[in-house]
């Protein structure tokens, strides 16, 4: 039966992944492209460690045929081979490749379907993308985008196919007011899928790839600090946007684009859940806004709430909205331009600094 060692193909190809790891296990850290559909669930898992400790290895695989035998090992073979069937390319793994893989490969192949198993499983695949995340983010040609909140870099980024969109990968906005539906992925995902796309981009021969300027973290997600680095030291282009031009993209960002967003997750609670998260993001920065700053905001947001949920009209939010960009954002995007120290190449409108780029493509 087949085993995988190509680790690299596997990440460029994209290639499904069956990850036949407990639930825990595969929530505590996954790759890009891969589904859990466990061997053994988390109670069955937490059983058969005890049994292994107390009486070793032999007890213990004895115990996990007990527990996944007859009619439950029948549920879960069908399941393999339904995704199996669904994903005919996929390789299998688990966490070193060992026993439980090698048990799921060798009951599909009793069952007549026969799949690649990883060799090393889920700790040579994180160890393979560790190392590449580390050569790629010393070696891709990056250039960074800045611009003010609500200049729309992420509008840029979006458009090009040489980028690489961190805030994305994060699932996050990158603000006070960036948190979206969902939650964020577990650092080692969002490592694990960051380093899988800087090896896509690594071999499209690109003369520059574009990321957004960022800080050390995106929500709860920690850049790595080289790359922190780069984006500090690296080559950038400017953003230059009207406030008025700002307060629009801003408002479609923190209000129009995330109540879609809301509406697929909460149905009829999209505006009531918004309009909480809103006014828990504001006060999550009331201690920088100031007390008499951050009332006078907050009261602004409430009242655009109300006409938002009587009238559906949102025109109120553009109140809140300009001065926060003004007096809070502004001034902290000043300061975080004076600590960056690469070569600006170009700055410009929007549009401008879209077309540049891909001139320069």
């Amino acid at each position: 039966m087949q085993r995988i060692t190509d680790y690299r193909r596997l990440f460029l190809d994209q290639v499904p992944m069956l990850d036949v790891r407990a639930p825990v296990e595969f929530s505590g850290g996954a790759f890009p492209y891969s589904d859990n559909i466990a061997l053994l669930n988390d109670d069955e898992r937490h059983r058969i460690g005890i049994c292994y400790k107390q009486h070793g290895q032999q007890a213990a695989i004895e115990l996990g045929q007990q527990l996944v035998g007859g009619q439950v090992r029948e549920a879960r073979v069908s399941a393999w081979k339904e995704w199996i069937k669904q994903h005919p390319d996929g390789v299998l793994y688990c966490f070193r490749g060992g026993l439980r893989s090698q048990t799921v490969q060798q009951w599909l192949h009793d069952d007549g379907v026969d799949i690649p198993l990883v060799h090393g499983g889920y700790k040579a695949m994180r160890r393979f993308l560790l190392t590449e995340l580390d050569n790629q983010i010393k070696q891709l040609p990056l250039l960074v985008l800045c611009g003010p909140t609500g200049s729309g870099k992420t509008r840029v980024i979006e458009k090009l196919d040489n980028s690489i969109d961190l805030e994305g990968i994060a699932h996050h906005r990158g603000s006070a007011f960036g948190r979206r539906p969902g939650g964020q992925p577990a650092q080692i995902d969002f490592e694990n899928t960051l380093s899988a796309i800087m090896l896509k981009q690594s071999i499209a021969n690109h003369r520059q790839i574009i990321l957004e300027d960022e800080s050390r973290l995106i929500g709860r997600c920690y850049l790595p600090l080289p790359l922190q680095e780069r984006i500090r030291d690296g080559a950038r282009v400017l953003i230059e946007e009207s406030l008025d031009s700002r307060v629009e993209v801003t408002l479609e960002d923190y209000v129009l684009g995330p109540l879609a967003e809301y509406r697929h997750w909460f149905a009829d609670q999209a505006e009531e859940k918004l309009g909480t998260e809103l006014l828990d993001s504001i006060d999550r920065i009331r201690r920088r806004l100031g007390g008499a700053r951050h009332q006078q905001l907050r009261g602004l947001l409430v009242e655009a709430l109300k006409q938002q949920q009587s009238k559906d009209d949102t025109s109120l939010h553009r109140l809140w909205i300009k001065p926060l960009l003004r007096d809070y954002y502004d001034p902290m995007y000043d300061y975080m331009l004076q600590q960056r120290t690469g070569q600006i190449l170009f700055q410009g409108s929007r549009e401008d600094v879209q077309q540049w780029l891909q001139a320069a493509h």
